[in-house]
Order: C-alpha cells, then sequence, then structure tokens
C-alpha cells in the first residue's frame, strides 16, 4: 500500500507488479524527475517518473475495473498485464526525461523501453510475454494497448493530473476519476459515453493549458536549452580530450554514438544505459563548473546560479536580421563564431491539444453512433483544440538582450 499524494492510498495486490516496483530497472525512476527542467519555474515541480508510473498504473486499475462493471470481459492475466504495460511505460527515459532526449543517447525513449522490458521478460521467465504485447501494440483486445498509449491514454491522465499538482498551476487540473467511469469499450475501441463529452473537453483545455504555461514555458525552455547546451559542449570537449568525466558510464555515452540496433545487439550498452539518471549530470555538470573552457564555465554558471537565458517567443518567424544583431554582440563580448552555437538559438515549438486521424478520441452516443469529439463537443474554441499552433523563438545570453 502506498500514499499517494493524488489519490490516496493505492494498493498493489499482485505479487508480480510488487517484484517489479521494488527492481532496481524500476527504481531508477526514483532518481529522474518527472518534469526536466520545469522546476526552475515552479518550485514544486520535483516529482520522479517513479511517482507518474505509480500513479498511471493506478488508474489502469480503475479503468478496468470500471469497464468489466460495463460488461467488458477482462480476465485477471489481462488485468495485471495493462496494469504493468503502464507500469514500465517510462523505462526508457534517460537523465531530465524528454529534455537529454536525442542529445546524450539518439534513440527514442519507447524503443529504450520496449528493449528494457525485454530484459525483465527474460529474467522473469517470460512472465511479461502479455504485457509486452499489450504495450507494443500486438495483442489481439486493442483497446488495451489505446489505455497504455492514445490521446486518451492513462498516462497522460495522470501526468496531467501530477504535473498540475506539483506545479501548482490549477488550469491543469482534470476530472480523471470522472473520465474513467465515462470509458467503455465499442467494438475493440476505447470510446466515450456520450455524458461524458464535459469532461473530454476539460482535459483537452487542460492539456492545451499545461503546455503553453508549463511545459513550454519559456523559462524553462532557456534552462533546457542551457542544459542541452551544456551536454553538447561537454561530449565535444571529452572527445577531444579537453575536460575529463570521472563517471565511466556517462563517458561512455559522451564518447560514442549508438543506434537502436546497436542497443539490441550488445547487452552491455543497457547495463550502461541503466547508471545513468539525472545524479550523473549534475555531478558532472558540478565537476565541469571550473574546466577553463570559455563557454562550458558560462553556460554552467548560468544554469547553476540562475542567469538564465532570456528566450523570446513569437507566432512569427525570427528575422535573420535580430539573429545577426545577436551575434555581432555575442562576438563583441570575446566569444568565437563556433562559441555561437551554443550560446544562440533559433527554433520553434508546437503545440496541440487533439490531432484528429491519429487515434481518435470516439464519443458513443446515446443512440448508438460513433462521433469524433471534434464534432461531438460543442465548444465554442473546439478548432483552437484541434489545430496545430508553432511559435518561434529566440534564446540568447541575457548580456545582449
Amino acid at each position: 500500500m502506498i500514499n499517494d499524494p493524488i489519490y490516496g492510498f493505492v494498493t498493489i495486490d499482485s505479487e508480480l507488479i510488487l517484484e517489479l516496483v521494488n527492481h532496481p530497472i524500476f527504481l531508477r525512476l526514483t532518481r529522474i524527475k518527472q518534469m526536466g527542467t520545469s522546476s526552475v519555474v515552479y518550485p514544486g515541480a520535483q516529482h520522479t517518473r517513479f511517482s507518474h508510473a505509480l500513479g498511471a498504473m493506478h488508474l489502469m486499475k480503475l479503468a478496468l475495473e470500471s469497464l468489466k462493471r460495463k460488461g467488458t470481459k477482462i480476465s485477471k492475466k489481462e488485468k495485471e498485464a495493462a496494469m504493468i504495460a503502464i507500469l514500465l511505460h517510462d523505462l526508457g527515459h534517460g537523465p531530465f526525461s524528454h529534455s537529454l532526449e536525442h542529445i546524450l543517447i539518439n534513440v527514442h525513449h519507447e524503443e529504450l523501453t520496449s528493449l528494457l522490458m525485454h530484459k525483465l521478460n527474460a529474467e522473469f521467465d517470460g512472465a511479461l510475454n502479455l504485457a509486452l504485447s499489450i504495450f507494443e501494440g500486438t495483442y489481439k483486445r486493442n483497446f488495451f494497448h489505446r489505455l497504455v498509449s492514445s490521446q486518451l491514454d492513462m498516462d497522460r491522465l495522470d501526468y496531467l493530473q501530477r504535473d498540475c499538482f506539483f506545479s501548482g498551476v490549477v488550469e491543469g487540473s482534470v476530472g480523471a476519476d470522472r473520465i474513467i467511469r465515462m470509458l467503455d469499450v465499442h467494438n475493440d475501441e476505447i470510446v466515450v459515453l456520450e455524458k461524458g463529452i464535459y469532461s473530454i473537453d476539460r482535459f483537452l483545455n487542460a492539456r492545451r493549458m499545461m503546455y503553453w504555461q508549463v511545459y513550454l514555458h519559456k523559462t524553462g525552455l532557456a534552462a533546457e536549452i542551457m542544459l542541452q547546451s551544456i551536454v553538447r559542449r561537454a561530449k565535444k570537449l571529452v572527445q577531444e580530450g579537453k575536460v575529463r568525466v570521472c563517471d565511466p558510464d556517462l563517458k561512455f555515452f559522451l564518447t560514442n554514438e549508438f543506434t537502436k540496433k546497436d542497443f539490441k545487439q550488445d547487452d552491455q550498452l543497457l547495463e550502461h544505459f541503466l547508471q545513468l539518471d539525472d545524479y550523473n549530470i549534475w555531478a558532472a555538470i558540478k565537476q565541469w563548473k571550473n574546466s577553463g573552457d570559455k563557454v562550458l564555465d558560462f553556460l554552467i554558471d548560468g544554469l547553476i546560479n540562475r542567469k538564465l537565458f532570456h528566450l523570446e517567443m513569437s507566432t512569427g518567424k525570427i528575422s535573420q536580421k535580430k539573429l545577426k544583431s545577436v551575434e555581432k554582440q555575442l562576438l563583441a563580448k570575446g566569444f568565437s563564431k563556433e562559441d555561437l552555437t551554443y550560446l544562440s538559438f533559433i527554433g520553434e515549438v508546437s503545440n496541440s491539444a487533439y490531432t484528429s486521424g491519429r487515434q481518435n478520441i470516439k464519443v458513443k452516443m446515446n443512440n448508438g453512433d460513433l462521433i469524433d469529439i471534434s464534432e461531438a463537443s460543442d465548444l465554442p474554441n473546439i478548432e483552437v483544440l484541434t489545430k496545430i499552433v508553432t511559435k518561434y523563438y529566440l534564446c540568447q545570453p541575457k548580456i545582449v538582450s
């Protein structure tokens, strides 16, 4: 029994699940922050992937029990397997979650998750076979996979509530309990009953708000860009032998590039990966803070002592004239042209609360018709929720602001 700040007591009544929760591969998630660098804006956002995974598993349990009450046949083995699939869905996250994905290791976290689940399955003599097929979407009853990964899954329901709670951003609140009670299965699809339309409207609104207000907050994004730049710069310097790194596992990935194929062929790569978490990165950053490299020292001092870059976001693309002006000012500060690739950035971010045509959220109307939520909703801003909104940014040190 675990006391969760969001749901109260979360009970684990499966010996297999309890063994997985206490396994070193899963416990590693206690050392990886759920929200990357967002704590520079929201100091309470210190929660981990571990607590999120437990919360998502709890919601999966509630969802399956609700579906059974509505007449969907779900065996004890299927229930346990679906709970395991969502429990382990984030195993492949590296340090700082999404922030350093493809920066430190150029393999998607879902691909690493699948490999780690296979590794656990071998250790548990095939006990995770069904959980793996649900996670990978190969199980004959596809609605289980949709509860793990879709536009209305237990992952999203938990992280929105959890991130809302720990950041203190009330606009991200969703009524997960009611949404779960409104779910049903129709022709092997997860659908929402008509009376749950407004709960889904609230869920989509909350997701849109959380992305602009929290996940893509310009200060948090600036800190993330600085962290990425630190790792990229350190990677270059380590490979050139100009700075040292005491951590052998971190050094292993800073000095080598690997593909998914490499991970599949060499189990030792996974062993190195499993030693990485947020603490490896922070320890290295503290070690490098007086490296003697002007760029690396400048970036680390900025991140540690909250001298964060200025990030300007707009709906229009950043002009080359403005970018050249920034570069000119940085050059005047004694930085070289090569240094600019670590100090001045233009980019774009996108936000879409709901994407039609991709694992659609279907509403089952009282007359039996199935309608996409974008058609069933009478929200005046439903077009905004289904539209991909792109914003452009210029990120630079405040010395040129």
